[in-house]
């Protein structure tokens, strides 16, 4: 069951992408000090930069979740309605003129 109309409404999950974002980040520093010493530069350069992106990917998420419900809806915020196939705001409709969902 849908929780939400995404195509209008769509939900982020930013707690996920969050942990996901911090164990990147610690593979990538991970490897870089890994190939640091393992005597290959240039993969350290490429893992620290891959760090970097990490990073940046951490810190935006992280000021999204801190702006609160209107990014992060959370339990207390009740989904909204399913589209039940309404999809004459997007005007899709099959070569007949009729909406997909119909039938003839």
């Amino acid at each position: 069951m849908r929780t939400g109309n995404e195509p209008l409404h769509a939900r982020s999950p930013l707690k996920i992408r969050c942990g996901l974002a911090l164990w990147g980040l610690l593979w990538t520093i991970a490897g870089a000090v890994a190939f640091v010493n393992a005597g290959r530069p240039e993969w350290a350069a490429a893992c620290a930069a891959l760090a970097m992106v990490a990073a940046a990917d951490l810190a935006m998420v992280i000021r999204h979740i801190r702006q609160g419900p209107h990014y992060q809806p959370g339990k207390d915020i009740p989904p909204y309605a399913p589209d039940q196939g309404r999809n004459d705001a997007f005007g899709i409709r099959n070569d007949t003129g009729r909406r997909r969902d119909t039938r003839p």
